[in-house]
């Protein structure tokens, strides 16, 4: 996990609608990139649709909303256009930036152990510099939470 006050890695993403997009590109502005395991699935997408719900209020206050998984363009691309997300969706297939974000490790289910990505979001500064970090992000009210920081 990124501490509060250090400077969040930069990266390069193909983003689900054909573009690229890095932490450079927000320079300025804030921006919350938010680590998900899977485009699609029930959590991923309650997480998602939160956000989206909230994202106008979230843009009022300035800031950018990014999602990142380890999908490919065209999962996300589908994910995007199946609950119209209005903000960029990246794709890191090497799991590369996932990594340097710390949002990647050894995750538990159902007995099972595997490496994943673990849910967490980073609020990331106008200078770069992570702000806030959501560590248990709770899937259904995650909108709502960064909204009420923001608020703060």
């Amino acid at each position: 996990m990124l501490e509060i006050g250090k400077k969040a890695p930069a990266f390069k993403l193909p983003a689900a609608d054909g573009s690229t997009k890095s932490l450079k590109d927000y320079k300025g502005q804030k921006v919350l990139i938010w680590f998900f395991p899977k485009a699609n699935t029930p959590g991923c997408t309650a997480e998602g649709c939160n956000l989206k719900d909230n994202y106008e209020e979230l843009q009022n206050s300035g800031l950018e909303v990014l999602g990142v998984s380890a999908d490919t363009p065209k999962k996300q691309a589908n994910f995007v256009k199946k609950y119209d997300f209005p903000f960029p969706m990246l794709c890191d297939e090497s799991t590369e930036m996932i990594q340097k974000y710390g949002a990647w490790g050894l995750k538990k289910f159902m007995g099972r152990e595997y490496d994943g990505i673990h849910r967490i979001s980073y609020l990331i500064d106008e200078d770069g510099k992570v702000e806030h970090v959501w560590e248990k992000v709770k899937t259904k009210t995650h909108g709502d939470d960064v909204a009420a920081y923001l608020q703060s």
